[in-house]
């Protein structure tokens, strides 16, 4: 049997993707964001069942941090990962970019409060503002199914430095079936919930289904590790828990 990367045609299941949600993508995310901003952390640990901080903190320890190293977040949303890799190790310096103004600035509240500096930049992720080989690590949670991933993964590639790490942590689609189908329902009946409690306005609710289709028509764990080979990059691996339904992954720039 061949390799995934072989198997997949990654051009394909992206033009797919993009032609089934990039209306969405272009027109229905950022009022969602603006919406949910207020109330984005307080949503996860409820849809995580309070499971939402080990989930970060599990994260977190892929994450390889040394002091004077310069890292980059992208779709850094409300900052949580930002502020987490400044208290796992001070001695570097957080670039963040995201798109959403309003969870930006929720970022920069919630980074200010602990005393901590995070430089804030809005724009869009798949055409980065940064010179080449700018940066030791990139991280990128929880965003990747709202993006052209082959342009976002190789525009990390190209940012980061020769030898640095990019690490990856998204909900994915699990690789069994059984277990995807129990997912969906239950990712259905969070989602309406918790707009129900939080008062959502329309353009958020209006995204409860995308947010299902967007995992039904994404990659597995195995899947997104050969995207990432497939663009060049080295040493990867990942990790899954709850069956497949989350993944962190890690991969190295190839050094000069």
């Amino acid at each position: 049997m061949g390799s995934a990367s072989q198997a997949i045609d990654f051009s394909a299941r992206e033009e797919i993707r993009e032609r089934k949600f990039n209306h969405i993508w272009e027109q229905q995310l950022e009022p969602a964001f603006a919406d949910i901003a207020k109330y984005y952390d307080w949503a996860n640990h409820v849809a995580s069942l309070g499971l939402w901080n080990w989930f970060r903190s599990q994260f977190m320890a892929t994450i390889d941090l040394k002091s004077g190293y310069k890292a980059l977040d992208v779709c850094a949303g409300t900052n949580a990962i930002g502020i987490a890799m400044l208290k796992k190790q001070p001695g570097i310096t957080v670039t963040a970019i995201d798109r959403s103004e309003a969870m930006q600035e929720a970022g920069r509240k919630s980074a200010q409060k602990k005393g901590l500096t995070i430089e804030s930049n809005i724009g869009d992720v798949h055409k980065l503002p940064f010179p080449d080989n700018s940066f030791d690590v990139v991280t990128l949670q929880f965003a990747s199914r709202h993006l052209r991933l082959l342009e976002v993964f190789g525009e990390i590639n190209r940012v980061l430095k020769p030898g640095g790490y990019f690490y990856h942590c998204d909900m994915l689609r699990p690789a069994n079936k059984t277990v995807e189908s129990l997912y969906y329902i239950y990712l259905k009946a969070c989602l309406a919930g918790t707009a129900f409690i939080a008062g959502s306005n329309p353009e958020s609710k209006s995204c409860k289904k995308y947010f299902i289709h967007a995992i039904r028509d994404f990659y597995s764990a195995e899947e997104l590790e050969e995207m990432l080979k497939h663009l060049g990059y080295v040493n990867t691996g990942h990790k899954t828990v709850f069956m497949g339904m989350l993944a962190f992954h890690k991969a190295a720039k190839k050094p000069e």
